[in-house]
Protein backbone atom coordinates (compact mmCIF):
# COMPACT_ATOMS: atom_id res chain seq x y z
CA UNK A 1 0.00 0.00 0.00
CA UNK A 2 2.64 1.86 0.65
CA UNK A 3 3.16 2.94 -3.56
CA UNK A 4 -0.39 4.41 -3.20
CA UNK A 5 -0.19 6.13 -0.06
CA UNK A 6 -0.37 9.60 -1.42
CA UNK A 7 -3.70 8.94 -3.02
CA UNK A 8 -5.27 6.85 -0.50
CA UNK A 9 -4.53 9.87 1.92
CA UNK A 10 -5.86 12.52 -0.26
CA UNK A 11 -9.16 9.90 -1.13
CA UNK A 12 -9.26 9.96 3.17
CA UNK A 13 -8.76 13.72 4.09
CA UNK A 14 -11.54 15.03 1.35
CA UNK A 15 -14.05 12.15 2.82
CA UNK A 16 -14.01 9.79 -0.28
CA UNK A 17 -14.55 6.47 1.01
CA UNK A 18 -12.77 3.53 -1.50
CA UNK A 19 -12.53 0.18 -1.89
CA UNK A 20 -8.85 -1.06 -0.68
CA UNK A 21 -7.94 -4.74 -2.69
CA UNK A 22 -4.44 -6.05 -1.17
CA UNK A 23 -2.75 -9.85 -2.01
CA UNK A 24 -2.55 -11.78 1.33
CA UNK A 25 -1.48 -15.02 -0.31
CA UNK A 26 0.18 -16.59 -3.26
CA UNK A 27 0.69 -20.16 -4.98
CA UNK A 28 3.36 -21.15 -7.55
CA UNK A 29 4.23 -17.92 -9.87
CA UNK A 30 2.52 -15.22 -8.81
CA UNK A 31 3.48 -11.69 -10.62
CA UNK A 32 2.86 -9.73 -6.78
CA UNK A 33 3.98 -10.49 -3.71
CA UNK A 34 1.37 -10.35 -0.78
CA UNK A 35 0.76 -6.80 0.59
CA UNK A 36 0.54 -5.71 -3.35
CA UNK A 37 -2.56 -3.24 -3.20
CA UNK A 38 -5.19 -1.75 -5.54
CA UNK A 39 -7.61 0.82 -4.47
CA UNK A 40 -10.81 2.20 -6.65
CA UNK A 41 -13.09 5.48 -4.92
CA UNK A 42 -16.34 5.74 -4.96
CA UNK A 43 -15.81 8.24 -8.52
CA UNK A 44 -14.00 5.10 -9.80
CA UNK A 45 -10.59 6.50 -10.12
CA UNK A 46 -8.46 3.39 -9.64
CA UNK A 47 -4.63 3.76 -8.25
CA UNK A 48 -2.44 0.71 -7.56
CA UNK A 49 -1.73 -3.31 -8.86
CA UNK A 50 -2.08 -6.42 -7.50
CA UNK A 51 -1.59 -8.41 -10.91
CA UNK A 52 -0.07 -6.62 -12.83
CA UNK A 53 -2.59 -6.33 -14.99
CA UNK A 54 -3.80 -9.54 -15.34
CA UNK A 55 -7.21 -9.71 -12.72
CA UNK A 56 -7.68 -5.73 -12.24
CA UNK A 57 -10.44 -5.59 -14.14
CA UNK A 58 -12.11 -7.73 -12.23
CA UNK A 59 -11.21 -6.42 -8.97
CA UNK A 60 -13.00 -3.14 -10.38
CA UNK A 61 -16.32 -4.94 -10.42
CA UNK A 62 -15.56 -6.48 -6.90
CA UNK A 63 -14.77 -3.46 -5.44
CA UNK A 64 -18.02 -1.48 -6.68
CA UNK A 65 -19.90 -4.26 -5.28
CA UNK A 66 -17.96 -3.77 -1.83
CA UNK A 67 -18.24 -0.19 -1.96
CA UNK A 68 -22.31 -0.64 -2.20
CA UNK A 69 -22.96 -2.89 0.48
CA UNK A 70 -19.65 -2.49 3.07
CA UNK A 71 -19.33 -5.90 2.81
CA UNK A 72 -15.44 -7.33 2.57
CA UNK A 73 -14.88 -10.00 0.42
CA UNK A 74 -11.67 -12.53 -0.46
CA UNK A 75 -11.55 -13.54 -3.76
CA UNK A 76 -9.27 -16.48 -5.46
CA UNK A 77 -7.63 -16.55 -8.45
CA UNK A 78 -6.08 -19.33 -10.40
CA UNK A 79 -4.69 -19.80 -13.83
CA UNK A 80 -6.32 -23.68 -13.48
CA UNK A 81 -9.93 -21.76 -13.53
CA UNK A 82 -11.45 -20.65 -16.26
CA UNK A 83 -13.02 -17.50 -14.40
CA UNK A 84 -9.72 -16.85 -13.67
CA UNK A 85 -8.48 -17.40 -17.60
CA UNK A 86 -11.16 -15.64 -18.53
CA UNK A 87 -9.78 -12.59 -16.45
CA UNK A 88 -6.61 -12.72 -18.06
CA UNK A 89 -4.47 -14.46 -15.38
CA UNK A 90 -2.57 -16.79 -17.62
CA UNK A 91 1.06 -16.24 -16.31
CA UNK A 92 0.85 -19.17 -13.47
CA UNK A 93 -0.04 -19.56 -10.09
CA UNK A 94 -2.76 -18.74 -7.75
CA UNK A 95 -3.26 -15.56 -5.79
CA UNK A 96 -5.81 -14.45 -2.74
CA UNK A 97 -7.07 -11.07 -2.63
CA UNK A 98 -8.74 -9.27 0.18
CA UNK A 99 -11.10 -6.48 -0.52
CA UNK A 100 -12.32 -4.45 2.23
CA UNK A 101 -14.35 -0.97 2.28
CA UNK A 102 -12.15 2.11 3.91
CA UNK A 103 -14.03 4.76 5.40
CA UNK A 104 -14.16 7.51 7.74
CA UNK A 105 -15.28 4.54 10.27
CA UNK A 106 -11.37 4.10 10.03
CA UNK A 107 -10.48 6.63 12.37
CA UNK A 108 -7.19 6.18 12.12
CA UNK A 109 -6.24 5.37 8.91
CA UNK A 110 -4.88 8.81 8.36
CA UNK A 111 -2.62 8.42 11.31
CA UNK A 112 -1.07 5.68 8.61
CA UNK A 113 -0.83 7.55 6.32
CA UNK A 114 1.17 10.64 7.88
CA UNK A 115 3.34 7.68 9.15
CA UNK A 116 4.26 6.09 5.94
CA UNK A 117 4.90 9.92 4.36
CA UNK A 118 7.26 10.27 7.20
CA UNK A 119 9.15 7.34 6.86
CA UNK A 120 7.94 6.41 10.17
CA UNK A 121 7.35 2.24 11.22
CA UNK A 122 3.92 1.67 11.65
CA UNK A 123 1.62 -2.09 11.38
CA UNK A 124 -1.92 -2.41 10.14
CA UNK A 125 -3.61 -5.54 11.64
CA UNK A 126 -6.44 -6.21 9.84
CA UNK A 127 -9.47 -8.75 10.18
CA UNK A 128 -10.18 -11.15 7.31
CA UNK A 129 -13.77 -11.63 7.66
CA UNK A 130 -15.61 -11.77 4.70
CA UNK A 131 -19.58 -10.71 4.65
CA UNK A 132 -18.79 -8.07 7.25
CA UNK A 133 -17.54 -4.72 7.73
CA UNK A 134 -13.43 -4.40 8.09
CA UNK A 135 -12.06 -3.99 11.44
CA UNK A 136 -8.96 -2.48 12.31
CA UNK A 137 -5.93 -2.08 14.32
CA UNK A 138 -2.97 -0.05 14.10
CA UNK A 139 0.23 -0.54 16.09
CA UNK A 140 3.11 2.00 16.43
CA UNK A 141 6.83 1.29 17.53
CA UNK A 142 6.08 2.13 20.58
CA UNK A 143 8.39 5.09 20.02
CA UNK A 144 6.22 7.93 19.34
CA UNK A 145 3.38 9.45 21.05
CA UNK A 146 1.19 9.68 17.98
CA UNK A 147 -0.76 6.30 19.12
CA UNK A 148 -2.24 5.70 22.38
CA UNK A 149 0.84 4.84 24.34
CA UNK A 150 -0.60 2.54 27.45
CA UNK A 151 -1.02 -0.36 24.82
CA UNK A 152 0.48 1.13 21.45
CA UNK A 153 -2.74 0.66 19.00
CA UNK A 154 -5.75 2.19 17.96
CA UNK A 155 -8.37 1.72 15.73
CA UNK A 156 -11.94 -0.60 15.89
CA UNK A 157 -10.07 -3.98 16.62
CA UNK A 158 -9.07 -4.71 19.74
CA UNK A 159 -5.65 -5.59 21.21
CA UNK A 160 -4.10 -6.45 24.39
CA UNK A 161 -0.74 -5.56 25.38
CA UNK A 162 0.58 -8.79 24.79
CA UNK A 163 -1.07 -9.17 21.37
CA UNK A 164 0.59 -5.45 20.35
CA UNK A 165 4.32 -6.57 21.93
CA UNK A 166 3.80 -9.81 19.65
CA UNK A 167 3.19 -7.33 16.26
CA UNK A 168 6.24 -5.34 17.61
CA UNK A 169 7.91 -8.48 17.39
CA UNK A 170 7.26 -8.37 13.61
CA UNK A 171 8.07 -5.00 13.25
CA UNK A 172 11.60 -5.66 14.64
CA UNK A 173 13.18 -6.94 11.69
CA UNK A 174 13.00 -3.88 10.13
CA UNK A 175 11.42 -4.97 6.62
CA UNK A 176 8.03 -3.93 5.03
CA UNK A 177 6.01 -6.69 4.99
CA UNK A 178 2.95 -8.44 4.75
CA UNK A 179 1.17 -12.08 6.35
CA UNK A 180 -1.49 -13.47 7.53
CA UNK A 181 -1.87 -14.70 11.11
CA UNK A 182 -4.28 -17.61 11.51
CA UNK A 183 -7.49 -16.73 13.90
CA UNK A 184 -6.33 -16.37 17.56
CA UNK A 185 -2.79 -16.35 17.32
CA UNK A 186 -2.01 -12.52 17.15
CA UNK A 187 -5.43 -11.03 18.64
CA UNK A 188 -8.30 -12.43 20.07
CA UNK A 189 -10.73 -12.75 16.97
CA UNK A 190 -12.20 -16.52 15.57
CA UNK A 191 -11.27 -14.65 11.43
CA UNK A 192 -7.57 -14.61 10.58
CA UNK A 193 -5.80 -11.39 10.50
CA UNK A 194 -3.87 -9.46 7.73
CA UNK A 195 -0.94 -7.90 9.11
CA UNK A 196 0.82 -5.37 6.87
CA UNK A 197 4.12 -3.85 8.76
CA UNK A 198 5.26 -0.89 6.75
CA UNK A 199 8.74 -0.18 8.02
CA UNK A 200 11.15 3.23 7.13
CA UNK A 201 12.76 2.73 3.75
CA UNK A 202 15.88 1.11 3.10
CA UNK A 203 18.93 3.72 3.01
CA UNK A 204 20.97 4.59 -0.39
CA UNK A 205 24.05 6.85 0.34
CA UNK A 206 25.48 8.23 -2.91
CA UNK A 207 28.87 10.27 -2.03
CA UNK A 208 29.90 12.31 -4.69
CA UNK A 209 27.72 15.59 -5.94
CA UNK A 210 28.39 14.53 -9.68
CA UNK A 211 25.78 13.69 -12.34
CA UNK A 212 26.25 9.83 -12.13
CA UNK A 213 24.91 10.54 -8.57
CA UNK A 214 21.84 12.49 -9.78
CA UNK A 215 21.15 9.82 -11.93
CA UNK A 216 21.42 7.24 -9.28
CA UNK A 217 19.51 9.60 -7.03
CA UNK A 218 16.80 9.12 -9.74
CA UNK A 219 16.87 5.51 -9.79
CA UNK A 220 17.36 5.00 -6.03
CA UNK A 221 14.19 6.93 -5.02
CA UNK A 222 11.89 5.09 -7.53
CA UNK A 223 13.60 1.69 -6.72
CA UNK A 224 12.12 2.60 -2.86
CA UNK A 225 15.07 3.61 -0.92
CA UNK A 226 15.88 6.83 1.28
CA UNK A 227 18.35 8.39 -0.72
CA UNK A 228 21.34 11.06 0.24
CA UNK A 229 23.85 12.57 -1.69
CA UNK A 230 26.60 13.48 0.53
CA UNK A 231 29.71 15.75 -0.69
CA UNK A 232 32.02 18.28 1.13
CA UNK A 233 31.96 20.77 -1.71
CA UNK A 234 28.79 22.93 -1.19
CA UNK A 235 28.68 24.47 -4.83
CA UNK A 236 28.36 21.23 -5.86
CA UNK A 237 25.96 19.71 -3.34
CA UNK A 238 22.41 21.80 -3.84
CA UNK A 239 18.94 20.46 -3.58
CA UNK A 240 18.94 22.30 -7.28
CA UNK A 241 21.25 19.55 -8.66
CA UNK A 242 19.48 16.80 -6.64
CA UNK A 243 15.87 17.32 -6.84
CA UNK A 244 15.19 13.47 -6.55
CA UNK A 245 17.21 13.24 -3.53
CA UNK A 246 15.66 12.73 -0.30
CA UNK A 247 18.30 14.35 1.74
CA UNK A 248 21.43 16.77 0.35
CA UNK A 249 23.96 16.72 2.66
CA UNK A 250 27.55 18.81 2.96
CA UNK A 251 29.97 16.92 4.96
CA UNK A 252 33.56 14.90 4.57
CA UNK A 253 31.72 11.57 3.81
CA UNK A 254 33.65 9.27 6.01
CA UNK A 255 32.53 12.06 9.04
CA UNK A 256 29.23 11.69 7.71
CA UNK A 257 29.27 7.77 7.74
CA UNK A 258 30.62 7.55 11.17
CA UNK A 259 27.50 8.49 12.44
CA UNK A 260 25.47 8.13 9.91
CA UNK A 261 22.09 5.11 10.40
CA UNK A 262 23.32 1.92 8.57
CA UNK A 263 21.84 -1.28 8.87
CA UNK A 264 21.72 -4.75 6.70
CA UNK A 265 19.89 -3.28 4.10
CA UNK A 266 21.44 -0.29 3.43
CA UNK A 267 23.99 0.00 0.17
CA UNK A 268 26.54 2.65 -0.50
CA UNK A 269 27.38 4.21 -4.13
CA UNK A 270 31.32 5.61 -3.75
CA UNK A 271 30.79 8.19 -7.40
CA UNK A 272 33.86 10.70 -6.10
CA UNK A 273 36.76 8.62 -7.49
CA UNK A 274 39.01 10.64 -5.21
CA UNK A 275 41.30 9.55 -3.11
CA UNK A 276 41.31 11.89 -0.85
CA UNK A 277 37.48 11.83 -0.12
CA UNK A 278 37.54 7.49 -0.78
CA UNK A 279 40.00 6.18 1.22
CA UNK A 280 38.69 7.31 4.74
CA UNK A 281 35.03 6.54 3.78
CA UNK A 282 35.81 2.79 2.52
CA UNK A 283 37.60 2.74 5.70
CA UNK A 284 34.48 3.08 7.62
CA UNK A 285 32.33 1.62 4.73
CA UNK A 286 33.91 -1.79 4.79
CA UNK A 287 33.60 -2.11 8.33
CA UNK A 288 30.07 -0.92 8.37
CA UNK A 289 27.17 -3.12 8.74
CA UNK A 290 25.96 -2.15 5.05
CA UNK A 291 24.82 -4.85 2.68
CA UNK A 292 26.71 -3.19 -0.42
CA UNK A 293 29.30 -0.99 -0.81
CA UNK A 294 30.46 -0.16 -4.15
CA UNK A 295 33.16 2.20 -5.56
CA UNK A 296 33.39 4.20 -9.27
CA UNK A 297 36.92 4.34 -10.77
CA UNK A 298 38.71 1.87 -13.37
CA UNK A 299 40.61 -1.13 -12.47
CA UNK A 300 43.60 0.84 -12.15
CA UNK A 301 42.13 2.87 -9.71
CA UNK A 302 40.54 -0.06 -7.68
CA UNK A 303 44.13 -1.66 -7.62
CA UNK A 304 45.35 1.54 -6.24
CA UNK A 305 42.54 1.95 -3.98
CA UNK A 306 43.24 -1.60 -2.42
CA UNK A 307 47.07 -0.55 -1.87
CA UNK A 308 46.44 2.18 0.25
CA UNK A 309 43.60 0.34 1.82
CA UNK A 310 45.80 -1.80 3.27
CA UNK A 311 48.02 0.62 4.31
CA UNK A 312 45.33 1.57 6.58
CA UNK A 313 44.99 -1.80 8.03
CA UNK A 314 42.08 -2.97 6.57
CA UNK A 315 41.77 -6.68 6.13
CA UNK A 316 41.51 -8.88 3.04
CA UNK A 317 37.62 -10.41 4.47
CA UNK A 318 36.73 -6.74 4.70
CA UNK A 319 38.27 -6.14 1.50
CA UNK A 320 36.56 -8.45 -0.07
CA UNK A 321 32.90 -7.04 0.54
CA UNK A 322 33.83 -4.01 -1.98
CA UNK A 323 32.21 -3.89 -5.42
CA UNK A 324 35.13 -2.20 -7.65
CA UNK A 325 35.00 -1.56 -10.03
CA UNK A 326 31.20 -0.88 -9.66
CA UNK A 327 28.13 -2.42 -11.18
CA UNK A 328 27.36 -5.37 -13.96
CA UNK A 329 28.36 -5.54 -17.12
CA UNK A 330 25.94 -4.25 -19.00
CA UNK A 331 27.96 -1.80 -21.42
CA UNK A 332 26.74 1.25 -19.98
CA UNK A 333 28.32 4.37 -21.18
CA UNK A 334 25.66 7.58 -20.14
CA UNK A 335 25.00 8.34 -16.24
CA UNK A 336 21.66 7.16 -16.47
CA UNK A 337 22.63 3.67 -18.11
CA UNK A 338 25.42 3.49 -15.29
CA UNK A 339 23.24 3.90 -12.13
CA UNK A 340 20.74 1.21 -13.87
CA UNK A 341 24.48 -1.04 -14.03
CA UNK A 342 24.84 -0.44 -10.37
CA UNK A 343 20.86 -0.50 -9.11
CA UNK A 344 21.03 -4.04 -10.82
CA UNK A 345 24.26 -5.18 -8.50
CA UNK A 346 22.96 -3.86 -5.57
CA UNK A 347 19.43 -5.93 -5.99
CA UNK A 348 21.77 -9.32 -6.79
CA UNK A 349 23.90 -8.66 -4.24
CA UNK A 350 20.93 -7.99 -1.78
CA UNK A 351 19.03 -10.73 -3.26
CA UNK A 352 21.53 -13.37 -3.04
CA UNK A 353 20.78 -13.62 -6.72
CA UNK A 354 22.59 -15.05 -9.72
CA UNK A 355 22.67 -11.98 -12.07
CA UNK A 356 21.92 -14.59 -14.81
CA UNK A 357 19.55 -13.93 -17.76
CA UNK A 358 16.34 -16.05 -16.47
CA UNK A 359 16.26 -17.82 -19.82
CA UNK A 360 19.61 -19.34 -18.64
CA UNK A 361 17.96 -20.33 -15.05
CA UNK A 362 15.14 -23.13 -14.60
CA UNK A 363 12.15 -23.23 -11.90
CA UNK A 364 9.91 -20.58 -10.39
CA UNK A 365 11.00 -16.52 -11.18
CA UNK A 366 10.32 -15.51 -7.87
CA UNK A 367 11.02 -17.64 -5.36
CA UNK A 368 8.11 -18.87 -2.26
CA UNK A 369 7.71 -15.69 0.40
CA UNK A 370 9.85 -16.42 3.64
CA UNK A 371 8.09 -16.85 6.62
CA UNK A 372 7.85 -13.94 9.05
CA UNK A 373 10.34 -14.48 11.61
CA UNK A 374 8.62 -13.32 14.35
CA UNK A 375 6.09 -16.25 13.98
CA UNK A 376 8.37 -19.17 12.94
CA UNK A 377 8.07 -20.86 16.20
CA UNK A 378 4.45 -20.33 16.86
CA UNK A 379 2.18 -23.08 16.88
CA UNK A 380 -0.66 -22.41 14.38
Amino acid sequence: MRDISTHLAQWYARGEDFALATVVRTWRSSPRMPGASMAVSTSGEVVGSVSGGCIEGALYEIAQEVLADGKSRVEVFSVSDDDAIGVGLTCGGTIEVFVRAVTRDFTDFGVVCERIEADAPVAVVTEVRPGAAARHAVVGDGHSGDLQATAGYSGDLRATAAEVAEVRRAMETGESVAFVAPAGTLVASEHDVLVEIFAPLPRMYVFGAIDFAAAMCTLGAFAGYRVSVVDARPVFATRARFPAAHDVVVMWPHKFLETAPIDGRTVLAVLTHDEKFDIPLLEVALRSDAAYVGAMGSRSTHERRVALLKECGVTDDELARLHSPIGLDLGARTPEETAVSILAEMTKTLRNASGLELRELHGPIHPPPQENPAFATRVV
